[in-house]
């Protein structure tokens, strides 16, 4: 959705190592957010974006407007299965169908023969997969690692409106999922109690949680002694600003 980051641009250069034509979409889709949502603040930032992805040799942005991506009143969506009510859909009612749209949209105009998509949004990188497989869609998708700050942040256009002592106390948030991640590499795996302690840690501090939870990789659904790859997921507010972020782990 543009105000492009180091996140955003490790895309592209996976992008251009694999690719022969490279194209960058840019749209704040307006079919992802609820009215309590943050949309008509969300940051626009075009020119800058455009500065930085011709540093990079992108071939195309593509920037549509409305009008493009919708000539008429839009009453046809993507259903979705139930995975997509759960955990960021439960706290975003609808989100993902509106994702879901806006990507098959953009996948029906510009006919990429591959689509990367970072790890961050993990949920969505589940359901985009799950989309294109099971709709015959002619698009490869690749996915690509978290970028985050030298004290673990994930990079996100939202970390912007953390203040000071928010930004300082945001690393925690990676912190408690890695000690999540650490407890079950060394053998626990009461999985319910460890999302407690995690949820409650966070609180502590003065964080209000969404969720944690420990999943499946390729169902996205509660973790089970004999899964073996798993991820923690979790979403949380510091002050207004709301942060999610998760971390795979095999385990042995």
């Amino acid at each position: 959705m543009g105000n492009l980051h180091e996140g955003h641009l490790s895309l592209v250069r996976k992008a251009k190592k694999i690719a022969d034509c490279v194209v960058v979409s840019i749209y704040v889709n307006p079919l992802q957010f609820l009215p309590i949502e943050d949309f008509n603040q969300y940051p626009r930032t075009l020119s800058e974006d455009c500065k930085l992805l011709q540093s990079l040799d992108v071939d195309i942005v593509f920037a549509p407007d409305d009008k493009i991506l919708f000539p008429v009143e839009q009453e046809i969506l993507v259903l979705l299965p139930p995975v997509a009510d759960q955990f960021e859909g439960r706290f975003r009612p609808g989100f993902f169908r509106g994702v879901a749209t806006i990507v098959l949209k953009l996948f029906n105009i510009i006919q990429p023969h591959i689509a990367i998509f970072g790890k961050k949004d993990y949920q969505q990188l589940h359901i985009i997969r799950r989309m294109v497989q099971q709709l015959n869609l002619p698009v490869e998708i690749m996915d690509e690692e978290i970028i985050r700050t030298s004290d673990g942040l994930a990079l996100s256009s939202r970390n912007r409106y953390l203040n000071d002592n928010q930004r300082i106390e945001a690393n925690h948030l990676h912190r408690t999922l890695n000690a999540v991640k650490t407890a079950i590499q060394n053998g626990q795996s009461n999985f319910t109690l460890l999302e407690r302690n995690a949820l409650d840690k966070l609180e502590t501090r003065g964080w209000s949680v969404d969720y944690i939870a420990v999943l499946n990789q390729d169902s996205l659904q509660p973790a089970q002694l004999e899964d073996k790859l798993l991820v923690v997921v979790a979403a949380a507010r510091i002050g207004q600003t709301r942060l999610i972020d998760n971390l795979e782990l095999r385990k042995s």
